[in-house]
């Protein structure tokens, strides 16, 4: 017998779910003490924040962060002047309707935020291929780091922003807010349990690989600073406004920055969802930290798409199941679930949640910021932290190499290298331009 929640349905948490909301990263491994004393010891002390990168996905961030008591947002920055505006009077018009007195200073480089002494974190917001040069830059400035998943645009960058982390005493949350929402919380807990038995095969709907870039060119809009937007990129990547988007009326952009679809700028959804979903299958499976051990293409799959074999003989592939929206399915011998968004399905009524308290509030992502600010005093990992990010990152990223080869690849997650491969080994980065570094 099939069973369905619906979001609606979720209002009645289950008491393994409710309790992971409390302590999400109960549901994990637990939380590491990182080294260093918190600079905020005081109840009343406010942790200062800065924004990188102000698109769409920073103003939904910002939202969620400015409504902690705790937290100023006291700088902004972008290399588009349109961006820094609307993120200057969104937030500036927010402290004045709360009658909080609150200095707000933008940028253009993020050097020079970084360079405050009265900052204390950042919020990392920027388009993939930024990401690692930016957070790298924020661990050796001494700031705390929220950063948008996936964590980085190649593996190696991954590989070096885990080094810059922890040498630098950093805490890290990555943004794979799924990890405190009960649903997913749920599912990981049901799998890791052993409720479903040995689990076979994980399906993860999350979408197709990046695609050549074809977008025309078009002239640079007065106000982009786009040797900037660029960074390490190479500089044959042209304008074109998709990949930066203008503001509609309602002052919301266009549409997702269509970078992100591109080979050479973005990962497809195999990074995009994949950082979602391949997360919580590597979750569930208790492979963070870790990962597959081979990878197969479409043309070398039974499935007929992105494989993932790991040494235990869990399969995960990227294929769509019954639905229709970008999920897991997680299959044992004992039955399966199936999570999305909201939804919650399984194959036993055993599998689902309990039913609690009905008047219990249904939680989304704004949990997974108080995790970040939480873990900012008590200097103690957050549920996601650079680590996990990384891996997960870096099944995406396999994912994509494997797609551009189209051949089976065989991994060590060990010692994150390829075996005796020297072609896949050299899609573990790519060669910034001047001067641009890592180092």
């Amino acid at each position: 017998m099939n069973s369905k929640m619906t979001r609606k349905d979720f209002l009645r948490l289950s008491a393994i779910g409710l309790s992971s909301l409390i302590a999400p990263w109960s549901a994990s491994a637990a939380p590491v003490p990182v080294p260093g004393k918190s600079k905020k010891t005081e109840a009343n002390d406010k942790i200062n924040i800065g924004f990188i990168g102000l698109g769409q996905q920073a103003i939904h961030l910002m939202a969620g962060f400015i409504t902690i008591p705790e937290v100023r947002i006291v700088a902004g920055c972008d290399v588009y002047d349109i961006k820094r505006d609307r993120f200057q009077n969104r937030v500036t018009k927010y402290y004045a309707d709360k009658g909080i007195k609150n200095k707000l200073d933008m940028y253009i480089h993020y050097e020079e935020l970084l360079a405050r002494k009265d900052i204390d974190a950042v919020v990392i917001a920027s388009p993939d291929h930024q990401h690692a040069l930016m957070a790298i830059a924020a661990c050796r400035a001494g700031k705390d780091i929220y950063i948008e998943k996936p964590l980085t645009f190649t593996i190696y960058e991954g590989q070096q922003l885990v080094k810059a982390v922890r040498e630098n005493a950093r805490i890290l949350q990555v943004g794979s807010m799924q990890r405190s929402m009960n649903e997913f919380i749920h599912a990981a807990n049901v799998a890791r349990e052993g409720l479903l038995g040995k689990i076979s095969l994980m399906k993860a709907h999350v979408g197709d690989g990046p695609k050549p870039y074809d977008l025309p060119k078009q002239d640079v809009p007065q106000g982009l600073d786009w040797d900037l937007w660029l960074g390490p990129l190479d500089t044959k990547w042209h304008y074109n406004h998709e990949l930066n988007p203008l503001l509609n009326e309602n002052g919301g952009d266009e549409c997702w920055g269509a970078w992100r679809w591109y080979q050479g700028m973005g990962g497809g959804y195999t990074t995009d969802w994949g950082a979602h979903m391949f997360d919580i299958g590597q979750w569930a499976i208790g492979k963070d930290g870790s990962g597959p051990v081979e990878i197969l293409p479409p043309s070398a799959s039974p499935y007929d798409c992105l494989t993932f074999r790991y040494d235990n003989g869990i399969e995960m592939t990227q294929q769509k199941f019954d639905g229709g929206k970008q999920g897991i399915k997680i299959i044992g011998e004992n039955g399966w679930i199936q999570v999305c968004r909201g939804e919650f399905l399984a194959s036993s009524p055993e599998f689902m949640p309990k039913k609690v308290d009905e008047k219990a509030v249904y939680e989304t992502n704004v949990p997974h910021y108080q995790i970040f600010i939480d873990c900012i005093r008590s200097r103690r990992d957050p549920n996601v932290p650079v680590e996990v990010g990384h891996s997960s990152c870096t099944v995406c990223t396999l994912g994509n190499i494997a797609y551009e080869l189209n051949r089976p690849l065989q991994w060590n997650p060990i010692v994150q290298k390829f075996v005796n491969d020297p072609e896949a080994t050299k899609k573990l980065h790519y060669d910034y331009r001047k001067p641009y570094t890592l180092e």
